[in-house]
């Protein structure tokens, strides 16, 4: 890890030095590409450069307390000695914090999740919406923004699926680990005889890119105008503000209904399509990152079963790392993070050690 910062810490300084160049700064386009490099860096470079610094604090100290005789003054130097100690080890925490972001693709300012019913009919549907709420929630707590892209909801109120997006401090690092397929165990609210029904939804999560970090060309876009309506055709929309945008050489297809403006249905649908362009370039380095770690905590693909969620029982089960925990009122309310928390840290003590 050390070994990685310091690289990164050489070429910050390299950098910095080379936008002073007059040679350097009369060229727009490689100012560009440096200063982009240094941003990407700059974060990890400054506090390597702190926690350098304290590193030299800490020798000094050690260095006055081994010549020191009076014992009051050793006292007070070991007291400065395990303070400045604790503040390295803390640098180190926010350091590893910093790479495991970066490395991991964590590093995003915000995301796309779609959340899907799958099977279990209404109750499924149901259950896509108590998903929606819990994220929300949970989006809440944690300060995030969270605006809804697009959504298809049911006569019961439940979504057939749902669109939005999460934008905060640590939102992606959070909630990356949430894609893949959600089950529930519960009685329904349609269920008379009091049986306990299983039903599915599907969640993935996207990273939502900068504009520069991908590019789509308007000629490779088919753009479609519709009709936008709520659940059973109630507050129809008789203008044709809904959109539905084809990326010709992807076959990606995105609809956008919530908003009565066409306008802004559609940039909403070319943010969602975005996202899923990125998620579809970056797979291949990401299953090969992934390939290449003892573990894996999740594939994100829909198919797999990542956690249940068994009401009777209070229980809620991440099936990829094993943990229970019975406090599912909770969870779904959103308290989160302890799920969240629990998969991160297993996912970085998986990369760090391989980096």
């Amino acid at each position: 890890m050390f070994e990685k910062l310091q690289t990164d810490h050489r070429r910050f300084h390299e950098i910095e030095q080379a936008l002073l160049d007059p040679a350097v700064a009369a060229d727009p386009t490689r100012v560009t590409a440096l200063s982009r490099e240094r941003g990407r860096i700059a974060k990890t470079a400054v506090l390597y450069d702190r926690y350098l610094a304290l590193g030299k604090e800490i020798e000094q100290a050690e260095a006055l307390l081994a010549d020191e005789a009076d014992a009051e003054m050793r006292a007070y130097a070991e007291g400065e000695l395990a303070t400045l100690r604790g503040r390295r080890e803390a640098e180190a925490e926010t350091l590893r914090n910093l790479l495991y972001d970066r490395e991991s693709g964590a590093d995003h300012p915000s995301l796309i999740m779609e959340i899907r019913a799958g099977t279990g009919g209404d109750e499924a549907a149901l259950f896509a919406r108590d998903l929606y709420e819990m994220y929300r929630r949970f989006a809440e707590v944690m300060g995030w923004k969270f605006e809804v892209m697009d959504m298809e909801a049911t006569e019961l109120g439940g979504f057939r699926e749902v669109s939005l997006s999460i934008k905060g401090d640590g939102a992606f690092r959070h909630m990356q680990f949430e894609s893949g397929g959600h089950r529930v165990q519960r009685v329904p609210q349609t269920e008379t005889q009091g049986r306990i029904h299983t039903s599915a939804a599907t969640v993935a999560v996207l990273p939502e890119p900068e504009d520069v970090d991908i590019e789509i060309r308007n000629e490779d876009l088919q753009v479609d105008v519709m009709r936008a309506g709520g659940p059973g055709g109630q507050h129809q929309n008789k203008t044709e503000s809904g959109v539905r945008i084809t990326h010709l050489p992807s076959g990606i297809v995105v609809n956008c209904r919530d908003e009565r403006s066409q306008h802004k249905n559609k940039t909403k649908a070319m943010r969602i399509l975005r996202s899923r362009l990125y998620d579809q370039i970056h797979e291949k380095a990401r299953s090969q990152r992934d390939q290449a770690r003892r573990s894996l905590i999740g594939s994100g693909d829909r198919s797999q079963r990542i956690r249940t969620y068994n009401f009777p029982q209070n229980r809620v089960t991440d099936h990829r790392i094993g943990l229970t925990l019975y406090n599912l009122d909770q969870v779904i309310q959103g308290d989160l993070k302890g799920l969240t928390e629990a998969l991160i840290d297993h996912d970085r003590r998986e990369q760090l050690g391989d980096l």
